[in-house]
C-alpha cells in the first residue's frame, strides 16, 4: 500500500511531466498508436536526444510504455496511468464542488 505522500510525490511527477508543450503533443501523437522513436524524431522534426529527454520525463511519470524491438524503441500511451490521472482530476473536482457548496463559514 502506498502512502499519503508517496501517492502526492506521483502525481506531482505526473504533473511535472504534462507541463511542458512538447510532452503534450507526444502524448497527442501517441493517442493514435505505438510509435516508433524514428517515427517520432521525424514528426517532431527535431534531433533525437532533445526527443529522448522528453520522452524519458514521460516514462518516469508512468505516462508512456517503451517496447524495445531490435534497434528502435516503440512508445505507446500507459492507458491505467492515464486513467489513474483522471481518477485524481475527478477527485480534486469532486472535492471542489463540496467546498463550494459547504461554503467557507457555517
Amino acid at each position: 500500500m502506498r502512502t499519503k505522500t508517496k501517492q502526492l510525490t506521483d502525481v506531482a511527477t505526473v504533473f511535472h511531466a504534462l507541463s511542458d508543450e512538447t510532452r503534450l503533443l507526444i502524448l497527442e501523437q501517441l493517442k493514435g498508436g505505438e510509435q516508433c522513436v524514428c517515427d517520432l524524431t521525424e514528426i517532431f522534426k527535431t534531433g533525437q536526444s532533445r526527443l529522448s529527454f522528453h520522452l524519458r520525463v514521460l516514462k518516469e511519470a508512468g505516462l508512456i510504455l517503451a517496447r524495445p524491438e531490435g534497434r528502435w524503441v516503440y512508445y505507446s500511451l500507459n492507458s491505467d496511468a492515464v486513467e489513474e490521472l483522471q481518477d485524481v482530476v475527478n477527485s480534486l473536482k469532486a472535492v471542489s464542488s463540496r467546498a463550494a457548496r459547504q461554503g467557507c463559514c457555517p
